[in-house]
């Protein structure tokens, strides 16, 4: 392994990464540092999860030098919110030692927070195209001399529509300036989009050819499952030996909801992430997610590549991908930093042809997937799931009828009471208690059974709700 010493990086940053245990460089950090820190154009393509972010963020920090003048001199263009604030940390942390600052534009956040950084003399600016797009046409974002300019994900950028956007920011940077482009696919137009606003640039991949397209880190188990018994199956697997961070990929916002609420309702600790939720609230859940007060992450493709968290151990496809890059990048989130991983994938009935499409795209020549349930045996075995387990951490609270015997009712003419108690699931214990009856209501709707059919007298209940009194001092029957 090459330290980032060796590799000619400023003893202030190696030092800072040393400091979080970082001294080994990644292969695509071995080889694009060298050929950047003097100037070259660099398009990076890496699987994502090995490094890219330091690939790049290590030269734009030190060709700024150690105290650059206010005003922006380098733009980091990402193409979701999840990712700037993912590349904003890390850029943050190589400037720990520096006077150079960092600001994140983008959307779902409040413009004077980021506006004051900008006029503070922010030099680098990691942010989305929509954001910076908007800024800048306010003038309040000069980009006139950003001569270090970054496409981070370039390939997503596409997916997104964001090409267009990505043409007119390069029309607002400075003409001469150092370009940096990386991503996990090269499709045609970004290639194309790097021949028009890259100089000589030199491409690297740091891929084993003899790897294939999917990391070699990362074991892959696909079920054809039913859609009724995916919670069950995804509540045992989170039950596997060795299972920490664990990501699970939805379609929609409402399956997401959905699923958080019902592990946490089996006693999982789930966080969401998802397009109904707002910025900040998202940011809450994902720091959350970091920093390990919830171990389960419900997401949509949106916040996919803003995951970047070393220790997550499976990554879940409640429902397959669309296409062969959005699976890549679903179970890139787990395999990171040199790790292993796992990836599960439910492939329902009518899905079958397109996991069809994604297995000869990614070239896995795996069988046709195994139709799957939760209390099947192969699923423990693959999975390392302990014999016996249960789709839940903690047992439902459960309703036990206690009956008020006869005597305790003596002095009354109201029949004996059924008092219906709610016990904890696990000790047994009463934690709140509820009164029903069979006399008729205060108001005269029927009886406390649900039902409304009778009167605790067996007489049909009059068509007509009449108000009733209650019993007369007198002890006699109550009047009509």
């Amino acid at each position: 392994m090459t330290t980032f010493a060796e590799l000619g990086v400023d003893q202030d940053i190696v030092d800072t990464l040393a400091a979080r245990g970082i001294v080994d460089a990644f292969p695509i950090q071995e080889q694009t540092i060298p050929l950047s820190l003097p100037g070259q154009d660099i398009i990076g393509q890496a699987k994502t999860g090995t490094g890219k972010t330091f690939g790049f963020g290590i030269p734009v920090v030190q060709r700024l030098g150690a105290d650059p003048a206010p005003g922006v001199k380098a733009l980091i263009v990402v193409p979701t919110r999840e990712l700037a604030v993912q590349v904003y940390e890390d850029i943050d942390l190589l400037t720990s030692g520096r006077a150079t600052s960092v600001v994140a534009i983008y959307g779902g956040k409040a413009y004077e927070g980021q506006i004051e950084q900008l006029k503070a003399g922010a030099q680098i600016v990691v942010g989305t195209p929509g954001r910076l797009i908007d800024l800048s046409n306010q003038r309040l974002l000069d980009l006139s001399h950003a001569t270090e300019v970054v496409l981070d994900e370039a390939d997503k950028m596409l997916d997104l529509g964001f090409l267009a956007d990505i043409e007119k920011i390069f029309t607002k940077v400075a003409p001469v300036r150092h370009t940096q482009l990386f991503s996990a696919t090269m499709p045609g137009p970004i290639v194309a989009l790097a021949r028009r606003f890259m100089s000589s640039p030199i491409h690297i991949r740091a891929n084993d050819p003899d790897e294939g397209l999917t990391q070699a880190n990362i074991r892959h188990l696909v079920y054809r499952a039913h859609s009724l018994d995916k919670d069950e199956v995804i509540a045992r697997i989170l039950q596997a030996e060795g299972r920490g961070k664990t990501v699970v990929f939805t379609r929609t916002k409402r399956a997401a909801q959905k699923l958080v609420d019902e592990l946490n309702d089996r006693g999982f600790n789930a966080g969401a992430v998802h397009g109904d939720m707002s910025q900040e609230a998202r940011e809450r859940s994902m720091a959350a997610f970091k920093a390990g007060k919830k171990d389960v992450l419900i997401a949509t493709d949106v916040a996919a590549r803003g995951i970047d968290v070393d220790d997550v151990t499976h990554v879940i496809n409640h429902t397959i991908p669309d296409d062969e890059k959005t699976y890549l990048h679903r179970a890139g989130r787990t395999g990171r930093a040199g790790k292993t991983g796992i990836a599960v994938t439910f492939v329902d009935w009518d899905d079958l042809h397109k996991w069809a499409l994604i297995n000869r795209a990614l070239e896995f020549g795996q069988p046709e997937p195994t139709e799957t349930y939760s209390s099947s045996p192969h699923l423990f075995e693959d999975l390392g799931i302990p014999t016996g387990t249960k789709g839940r951490l903690r047992k439902a609270p459960v309703t036990a009828a206690v009956t008020v015997p006869a005597d305790a009712a003596a002095g009354s003419d109201r029949p004996a009471r059924r008092r219906r108690r709610r016990t904890d699931g696990e000790s047994g214990a009463p934690v709140a208690a509820t009164t029903t009856t069979d006399e008729p209501r205060p108001e005269g709707g029927g009886t406390h059974d649900g039902g409304g059919a009778e009167h605790h007298d067996g007489k049909p209940a009059p068509r007509r709700r009449r108000r009733r009194r209650g019993p007369r001092p007198d002890g006699g029957a109550p009047a009509a």
